[in-house]
């Protein structure tokens, strides 16, 4: 783990020989060269950044009404020994069990009055929501989210981290990125790219637990049109779980391609060219009804503009990420009030929430620059 050391007037001397890193204190980061090439971003956790870091705060359930909320929260997303921990609790330790249940009504309201603490995300009812709204108990898990969006951005690039990923049922880490602008258009248009998506279920988990990560590129059209599976591939280890010790987890981005990779460069586990343009890849070519979003662009649009970095904690949801009638599951996607079974079903799940063995555990990220 990298750490600042107050050097020797000989260290000093040796790495003004060898062109040592210029430091901005401030945001954690660094720039200067190494084997990898220039490094533009560099967050070892030596402190917890909120300059760099920004917490969404919302209840939207990121369009899969996932059964969190995000919130920024010392419980929830804390700086320990040069690690970042973002960690799932329950939103009755904060309000209360009798907060939480339908029949309660309790408003829950995110909206904020300062800049520090104003709801980031209003869609699916994300800044103002009562518990019995559709008959549903409050969004019962409380969990974090943290991106980049307005401190560092960038077009091509090397991303690396060292991550824990977490162990518990039915929890969705991720690590993964998003356009500055959506030059192309909504989502899906513009793009998305996921280093790492897990469960934290068992290894035994038929539809890959802890043992399991995916890495996946989304594109197309519009919502309805999204063939992410083309882009799609997963890693499963030979043994144990990715949650008994630390891994890098990698992307290599530039004009030609994206590449994700797990501890080694050679580890390849998604691999997507840019041979051809995503519009003819998905097959839209032959539609004369829909336009083409990157029309007259390369054939790497709509990865061909600046991302920004997010990390964070799902847990459930109705979107497909964990497949009905699998490893025990105790909500059907299909039912009006998925997330009331969920958590009536807490005590099947919740004891294999362990401590911090079911946050998600980052020493550091560091992104180098890629030329075109």
């Amino acid at each position: 783990m990298h750490r600042f050391l107050k050097p020797t007037i000989a260290v000093a001397l040796l790495l003004l020989l060898l062109g040592a890193f210029s430091i901005d204190a401030k945001k954690n980061k660094h720039k200067g060269q190494d084997a990898n090439g220039q490094l533009i971003f560099f967050d070892d956790f030596d402190e917890f950044d909120l300059s760099v870091w920004e917490h969404e705060i919302t209840m939207g359930g990121g369009g899969n009404w996932e059964f969190e909320y995000y919130t920024n929260n010392r419980s929830n997303s804390y700086v320990r020994d040069g690690i970042l921990y973002m960690k799932p609790t329950l939103t009755a330790d904060r309000i209360g069990e009798q907060n939480v249940q339908p029949e309660s009504g309790y408003t829950m309201d995110l909206w904020g009055s300062e800049p520090a603490n104003l709801c980031t995300g209003n869609a699916f009812y994300g800044c103002l929501r009562a518990s019995g709204g559709g008959g549903n108990v409050l969004n019962p898990i409380q969990s974090a989210k943290l991106r980049t969006a307005q401190s560092f951005n960038f077009k091509y690039g090397h991303v690396v981290v060292k991550a824990k990923l977490p162990r518990g049922d039915w929890i969705w880490p991720a690590i993964w990125m998003l356009p500055r602008y959506n030059a192309y258009g909504e989502w899906p248009a513009s793009g998305e790219i996921d280093i790492v998506e897990s469960r934290g279920n068992g290894a035994d988990y038929e539809a890959g637990g802890a043992n399991t990560f995916g890495s996946t590129l989304h594109w197309g059209p519009y919502s309805g049109q999204d063939p992410y599976m083309m882009t799609h591939d997963d890693y499963k280890l030979s043994q144990g779980t990715f949650n008994d010790e630390f891994h890098i987890f990698g992307l290599i981005w530039n004009k030609n391609g994206i590449t994700t990779y797990v501890d080694d460069e050679t580890n390849v586990v998604l691999n997507v060219p840019f041979n051809t343009s995503f519009w003819e890849k998905g097959g839209w070519d032959q539609w004369k009804n829909t336009d083409n979003p990157w029309k007259d662009r390369g054939n790497n649009a709509p990865f061909d503009q600046e991302f920004y970095l997010l990390l964070d904690m799902a847990v459930g949801g109705i979107g497909g990420y964990f497949p009905d009638a699998v490893g025990g599951k105790p909500w059907s996607d299909q039912e009006p009030h998925a997330v009331n079974s969920f958590y009536a079903n807490k005590d099947q799940w919740y004891s294999t929430w362990k401590g911090e063995d079911c946050a998600m555990q980052i020493d550091y990220i560091k992104v180098y620059e890629i030329d075109e």
